[in-house]
């Protein structure tokens, strides 16, 4: 043995000559790529000996003459690399040089690949040939392209458009601003705001100055947005003077729990108007900054965007929405936000210069990643804070609106709208509307279709990016008769560009048939899932356990095109004697129901069932609606245990901010009733 490791050791000194040779080879090979437009620094080597590798590592750091570029490390690494000992082969060295970079502007990174695996001889990855992806691109390249066209500009009132060549240099002077105020990487600037020009600007201006944009819901009450600030750890907190109040509270609360409260500024602009209670507030009030006086003063005129060094630093936190459970801070990362940009882009088939009216919150997935994409094709944002039917037509009618989104709940608004609320719609064209959050009815999309919008399902979650399926339309189907049409439309699809989707049977991890019938439960992987969920590591491994983001929704394949159709939450599934009844399904009658709005359907405690449907319903303006007559309408178009045996007239639903129905306080209030059997309803 002894005998052997030093015949490998003299056979390793032998070859160390060729090395010093590599080492002479690779020092002239920087000295030239540093030549020109950068200045060469250092060529430090590094020498590592393994049993079967000799590996040599030289590095060059550089600076660019670019004022605003940080310097460039690079290095190349050689390896000598000695076969296991044979007695029936020549122990012969190869030698093999590879080149390493890192992916990013600054210094290596972690995803970068290691030396020499995954790479083919005399490739190399530096400055030249990849940049970490972020969506701050997209903002450079309109100022470029579409330097004079307009960015944004609110819905309402008189206030002229912003270009983005405007943008852009407002956004770089506001990250220089929060750079002064003591924000460095990674910090967390928190925006307490509605649909309001300043929250586009933000999405670009915070990522700039390095630091991490958290969206927050603007429907918050003050405990939960006190919650919120202090699990983010927020530094500063951006609030609209709308939601003032609640601001107000919130950092009260934050102060008593012992929490370092963030520094505060105010943004003034209200666009149309008032709060939800009517009243303006007063400008200026508790607040250390006002957004408009941050944006002129800026920074220093030397600061530059600080872009992410590697492409999986954390762009955005978001926190869901609470409709399942307690909120979560969902963590996005530019590189997803990127690439979710553009297949939001896609999804939308939307071209360059299109006009985008913000009916989604912006404070939900980054506006389902709209606030980066429409800077992506040089759009026009055109900011609506209160949206409802006769706002939206007019936005359309007076900006030529060619996309935008929502819930159901904001397609309810449109066909629902007076007529007199009604504008024309822009000639030759449909306005494209992708909506999600929860499956459309059947009813509601063949009504849209009719008004002149081409409504695009999606599917997604805040952990997929927002959406993350489509029910992409085929041209066969055009000829179908319209209840059909509207039926097929109502499918979630399949995936976009940037992951892919399964339904699987959540214990065995293996994929459902296509029979239509087979239920299980839809999950993603790929590049546009979530990093994980801030400071709850359990929730992260739980969540993407076996390789696959689990949804928690219940869904069936389709035969013949594999098209996902969501049946249920698996926490809102009705089971009934037994039978698993989709809510969805029993919702879908429900709204083909000539006097119904809105409906929502979860289980009531039953004695001799275990439960029973019970229907939450919303009546039509100028309607009333006869609960018996309810239950008959849907028993004539479902099978008896699935009709509702309860049907509740309230004058509205319960809903999040992003127009989902809070179904956990529609099955306390149903749970309060009591047994159907013993119950006097």
């Amino acid at each position: 043995m002894a005998l052997a490791l030093r015949g490998c050791v003299l056979l390793k000194l032998f070859h160390f000559r060729r090395l010093l040779v590599l080492s002479s080879l690779l020092r002239r090979s920087l000295s030239r790529w540093a030549a020109g437009p950068a200045r060469p620094g250092r060529f430090p080597c590094r020498y590592a000996v393994g049993l079967d590798r000799m590996t040599l590592t030289v590095s060059a750091a550089t600076r660019t003459h670019a004022r605003s570029a940080p310097p460039l490390d690079m290095s190349i690494s050689g390896s000598i690399v000695f076969s296991s000992p044979n007695p029936k082969t020549k122990n012969k060295p190869t030698t093999s040089v590879t080149g390493l970079a890192p992916c990013s502007r600054t210094s290596p990174c972690a995803s970068s690949p290691p030396t020499g695996r995954g790479m083919m001889e005399g490739a190399v990855l530096c400055a030249a040939n990849h940049a970490p992806l972020t969506p701050l691109s997209f903002l450079d390249r309109s100022a470029l392209v579409y330097p004079d066209r307009p960015a944004v500009v609110a819905a309402a009132g008189d206030a002229p458009a912003r270009t983005w060549r405007e943008t852009r240099a407002r956004c770089l002077r506001l990250a220089a601003a929060l750079a002064g105020l003591g924000v460095q990487r990674r910090h967390v600037v928190a925006v307490f705001a509605q649909n309001v020009p300043a929250m586009c600007e933000l999405h670009f201006a915070v990522p700039m100055a390095g630091a991490v944009i958290c969206a927050l819901n603007s429907r918050l009450d003050a405990a939960m947005a006190s919650v919120l600030l202090r699990h983010s750890e927020a530094r500063v907190l951006f609030v609209d003077a709308a939601l003032l109040g609640v601001a107000r509270e919130a950092l009260r609360l934050l102060s008593d729990a012992g929490a370092t409260p963030p520094v505060v500024v105010l943004i003034t602009e209200l666009l149309d108007g008032c709060d939800d209670e009517g009243s303006t507030p007063s400008p200026g009030a508790s607040a250390e900054h006002e957004y408009e006086a941050l944006v002129s003063r800026g920074g220093p005129p030397e600061f530059a965007a600080r872009w992410p060094a590697d492409e999986n630093e954390p762009i955005a936190l978001n926190y869901t929405s609470g409709t399942t459970s307690r909120p979560k801070g969902v963590i996005y990362s530019h590189r997803g936000a990127y690439l979710n940009s553009l297949a939001a882009v896609l999804l939308n088939d939307m071209p360059s210069m299109p006009v985008y009216l913000w009916t989604v919150p912006m404070f939900h997935c980054n506006g389902w990643c709209m606030a980066w994409g429409v800077a992506a094709q040089g759009g026009t944002n055109v900011c609506l804070r209160k949206v409802t039917g006769a706002a939206i037509f007019d936005a359309v009618s007076r900006h030529g609106v060619t996309h935008m989104g929502g819930a159901p709940t904001v397609l309810g608004m449109i066909v629902h709208a007076a007529p007199e609320e009604r504008r024309p719609l822009p000639a030759g064209r449909k306005v494209a509307v992708m909506t999600g959050g929860a499956p459309p009815p059947p009813v509601v999309l063949f009504r849209m279709e009719a008004l002149g919008f081409l409504v695009i399902h999606s599917y997604g979650l805040t952990e997929t990016y927002g959406p993350a399926t489509v029910c992409t339309w085929r041209p066969e189907w055009d000829a179908l008769p319209a209840g059909e049409r509207a039926a097929i439309k109502a499918r979630q699809g399949l995936h976009h560009l940037g992951l892919e989707v399964d339904v699987k049977d959540p214990a065995t991890m293996r994929s459902v048939p296509a029979d239509g019938a087979t239920m299980g439960e839809v999950m993603f992987r790929g590049n546009t899932v979530m990093s994980g969920y801030y400071k709850d590591a359990a929730a992260t491994a739980e969540a993407l356990a076996g390789g696959w983001f689990r949804s928690g929704d219940l869904a069936v394949r389709v035969p013949g095109d594999g098209y996902v159709k969501i049946r249920d939450r698996s926490k809102d599934i009705i089971i009934s004697g037994g039978e698993n009844i989709s809510t969805i399904e029993v919702e879908a009658a429900l709204f083909a129901h000539p006097a119904v709005a809105e409906a929502a359907v979860v289980g009531r405690p039953d004695e001799h069932w275990g439960e029973t449907p019970c229907a939450f319903v919303v009546a039509k303006k100028g309607e009333r609606v006869e609960p018996e007559e309810v239950v008959a309408f849907c028993r004539g178009r479902l099978p008896r245990y699935m009709a509702p045996r309860t049907v509740v007239v309230v004058e509205e639903l319960p809903k999040t901010a992003t127009g989902k129905v809070q179904k956990f306080a529609l099955r306390d209030k149903a749970k309060a009733m009591g047994s159907l059997s013993t119950s006097k309803l």
